[in-house]
């Protein structure tokens, strides 16, 4: 349960900019970038060292911003924790959400429109080479169950379609089971689509989570405090009152429209092809606000999708398996689809015990390695090293034909796909020195930089000292 913690430096978006600029992590980027791959290709070069701001992308009034969250260490910052504290933290927030309070006046509201023009209203970009066009790509979807009240957020691709029309792309996860719902009874789901929020909010929103957990109450865990919200215009949607940008519309029943190619996060683009509609009704802002824009297959985009998932995995295998010690979702495998577990002291058999509740804890994950306590998981050489020298295909390799995959995955048949687990434990019954580590006693300790003399150095010295030290009677 978290206790009484200073408000985190990532609370609020206009704090981390300014927190970010602070420290040399904001970068002002000069003259009119085009809305169409120029905001893209400066975002993509300053991945992940800095955070970029573009004053007038395209002539527009609104500024962009990007990169806000393209380093594991920022999310950390960002919560006011250590790195290696960060999964622990969002483990916490998920286990122990913090309901959220309603306010009756809200920053997000200050300037309204019932008369939505995207284009003209919003600076949205087009990020990759074969994108269909603009794209909202950092937009919160919060959706309610009319029944229950219950919402949901989480982040689509929205095309932009027309001057109040957006095509999504809806996996099979919550907010389609709620749409689902709708439909059956031929009715529209409201929504709403909030862009330009804080970066915890943000986190949230990527929570793995069962369908009845509001991810906005898993942002008020993070802060320590209940999230201010406020009500739509047009709906009962509940939206983060110190939003930037907040969109109200509904998601159509028994509609359909063409929507994509677009850039994913498996560095492909997602296929064209008929999918749901949203129709907006309404369009709230700050005065003066600030557009965010995810660029598609970035560090941020991988990222954000990756650290929370980490987080739930970690709680849904401790509660089967508490041998868990860490996990990690890795960059090679797009933060989605390659798992590495670290377990401690399995029992015979554990570790594919384990690997087959991975594969149950979300569909995306499509290969799991298991390592011992030894083994870093945050160093994917380190893994390579447990699958050479401790893995045998024959003993240690599971595989599942024909499973749920993602759908964002071109080698599947529209998601549909196989799984491979590997082993990669000490076998139990191994005798002790046979998979014993090297390794120097007292390395850790020695004060490197008071035993090394500064640069540059002349080894020439090293030789004149061994001719007057060295005796040969």
């Amino acid at each position: 349960m978290l206790g009484n913690i200073v408000e985190p430096k990532g609370a609020s978006l206009r704090g981390w900019l300014d927190h970010l600029q602070a420290t040399g992590r904001l970068s002002l980027v000069s003259g009119d970038m085009d809305l169409e791959f120029g905001v893209a290709g400066v975002a993509n070069r300053l991945d992940g060292s800095s955070a970029s701001v573009f004053p007038a992308p395209g002539g527009h009034s609104v500024p962009i911003v990007s990169g806000l969250l393209s380093r594991r260490a920022w999310m950390a910052e960002a919560l006011g924790i250590e790195q290696e504290q960060l999964i622990a933290r969002f483990e916490d927030a998920c286990l122990n959400p913090v309901p959220w309070t309603e306010v009756a006046e809200a920053a997000c509201q200050q300037v309204a429109s019932y008369d939505v023009n995207l284009t003209r209203q919003l600076p949205i970009p087009t990020h990759n080479e074969h994108d269909r066009g603009a794209y909202i790509t950092a937009g919160l979807l919060i959706a309610r169950r009319p029944d229950t009240g219950v919402q949901n957020v989480s982040i689509h691709r929205l095309q932009v379609s027309g001057p109040d029309r957006l095509g999504a792309l809806l996996l099979p996860r919550h907010t389609l089971a709620f749409f689902e719902e709708q439909e059956e009874e031929g009715a529209d789901l409201d929504i709403a689509i909030v862009v330009g929020v804080d970066p915890l909010t943000l986190m949230a929103s990527q929570a793995i989570v069962p369908i009845d957990h509001d991810e906005l109450e898993i942002s008020g865990a993070l802060r320590g405090a209940p999230l201010p919200v406020v009500k739509c215009l047009t709906n009962d949607i509940r939206v983060p009152a110190e939003a930037e940008f907040v969109l109200e519309g509904r998601l159509l029943a028994q509609v359909r429209e063409p929507e994509g190619p677009f850039g994913e996060f498996p560095q492909y683009y997602g296929e064209r092809a008929e999918r749901h509609v949203i129709e907006l009704d309404a369009l709230t802002h700050r005065e003066q606000p600030i557009y965010h824009t995810i660029v598609g297959g970035g560090l941020e985009h991988l990222l954000l999708g990756g650290i929370p998932r980490e987080a739930s995995f970690l709680s849904h295998l401790r509660r089967s398996f508490p041998c868990v010690r860490d996990l990690h979702l890795s960059r090679g495998g797009t933060c989605r689809y390659h798992l590495y577990v670290q377990i401690e002291s399995p029992k015979p058999g554990e570790a594919k015990n384990i690997i087959l509740g991975a594969f149950a804890a979300h569909y995306d994950i499509k290969q799991v390695t298991v390592v011992d306590t030894d083994v870093d998981v945050h160093d994917p050489t380190e893994v390579e090293w447990a699958v050479a020298t401790r893995f045998q295909p024959d003993r240690d390799l599971l595989v599942i034909s024909a499973a749920q995959g993602s759908k964002l995955d071109p080698s599947t048949n529209d998601g549909l796909g196989a799984k491979m687990g590997l082993d990669a434990t000490v076998p139990v019954d191994a005798p002790e020195m046979k998979f014993t580590r090297i390794r120097v006693p007292g390395q850790e300790d020695l004060d490197i930089s008071a035993l090394v003399a500064p640069a540059p150095v002349d080894w020439h010295t090293c030789a004149s000292v061994g001719e007057k030290s060295t005796s040969w009677n």
